[in-house]
C-alpha cells in the first residue's frame, strides 16, 4: 500500500513538474526556430538561433535596455532591503503606543491597486520635473523611487524579526553599541537568509516591472527590457523567434539570481512563516 501511494505521489509530482517547466522549454526551443514555426507550435529545436540573435541585436538596442533594467533593479533592491528592514526592525523591537495603528495602516495600503495611484504619482513627478530634473519624468530615478519599498516587505521583515534574539540586542547595548551599530553589526549578519529571500523577490519584481516604467519613461534610450519586449510584439508582423530570444535573454538575470540564492531563499521564507 505504501509503495502504491509513493508511486502515485511521484507520478503526480512528475506531471506537475512537467506542466510547470513546459512553457520554459517551449520558449527555449522557440528561440531556435523561425517565426512561422513558432506559430505552428513546433516543439523540436531548429537552426535559426544565431540568425534570431543577430536580428534581435540589429533591430533593437537590447544592451541599453538590459543596462537600464539592471540599474533600476539593483538600486531598487538595495534601497528596499535597507528601508524595509529598518522599518520591520523598528516595528518589532521598539515599544510605542501607536506603532500597531501605523503598521495596520501600512497593511491596508496593500489593498490599493497601483493603477489607482499611478496618475497622482505621474502628476507629482511632473510638478517636480522643473525643480528637480534629475528625479522628474523620463528619469531612471522616477522609475525607482515609488517602488523602493512596500508594506509587504515591511511586514516580511517584521515577521522574521520576531525570531531575532532580543538577548543579542541587550548584549550589544551593554557592550556600548549604538542602535544603528546593533542593527548593522548584529541584526543584518544574523538575518542574512531573510535578506536573501527579500532580495530575490525585490529584484524579480523590479526587473519585471512594466506598468510604471511604461508611464514614466518616455525616451527610447531609457526603455527597460519589458518595454522593449512589448515593443517587439506590437509590430504589424512580429517575429516570434526574435521575441522568444529576447524573452530568454531577459529571463537569464533573474534565473541566475534565484539559483545562486535559492537555499537562502527557502530558509528565509520558512523563517517568515514560522514568525
Amino acid at each position: 500500500m505504501k509503495q502504491i501511494k509513493r508511486i502515485a505521489t511521484y507520478t503526480f509530482l512528475s506531471i506537475a513538474s512537467l506542466v510547470s517547466i513546459f512553457p520554459f522549454l517551449w520558449m527555449i526551443v522557440s528561440m531556435t526556430n523561425k517565426s512561422v514555426d513558432v506559430t505552428k507550435g513546433r516543439l523540436l529545436p531548429g537552426t535559426h538561433l544565431v540568425e534570431n540573435i543577430k536580428v534581435l541585436f540589429e533591430t533593437v538596442d537590447i544592451v541599453t535596455a538590459l543596462i537600464n533594467s539592471g540599474i533600476i533593479a539593483i538600486i531598487t533592491t538595495f534601497l528596499t532591503l535597507l528601508i524595509a528592514s529598518l522599518a520591520g526592525y523598528g516595528f518589532e523591537m521598539y515599544r510605542s503606543r501607536g506603532k500597531d495603528i501605523v503598521f495596520n495602516i501600512l497593511l491596508l495600503s496593500m489593498m490599493i491597486p497601483f493603477a489607482a495611484i499611478m496618475i497622482p504619482l505621474y502628476q507629482l513627478f511632473g510638478n517636480i520635473t522643473h525643480t528637480f530634473p534629475g528625479i522628474g519624468i523620463d528619469t531612471l530615478a522616477a522609475a525607482i523611487l515609488p517602488t523602493i519599498t512596500t508594506a509587504f516587505f515591511i511586514f516580511f521583515f517584521r515577521q522574521n524579526t520576531k525570531m531575532f534574539s532580543k538577548e543579542l540586542v541587550e548584549a550589544g547595548r551593554i557592550d556600548g553599541l549604538s542602535e544603528l551599530g546593533i542593527f548593522f553589526r548584529i541584526y543584518v549578519p544574523t538575518m542574512k537568509t531573510t535578506y536573501a529571500a527579500a532580495a530575490i523577490i525585490a529584484f524579480m519584481n523590479s526587473w519585471n516591472n512594466y506598468l510604471w516604467p511604461l508611464v514614466i519613461l518616455q525616451s527610447p534610450e531609457k526603455r527597460t527590457i519589458p518595454l522593449l519586449i512589448s515593443n517587439l510584439g506590437s509590430g504589424y508582423s512580429p517575429d516570434f523567434g526574435v521575441i522568444m530570444t529576447a524573452i530568454v535573454i531577459a529571463t537569464l538575470p533573474t534565473a541566475i539570481v534565484f539559483f545562486i540564492m535559492q537555499r537562502h531563499f527557502v530558509a528565509g521564507m520558512m523563517g517568515s512563516v514560522k514568525g
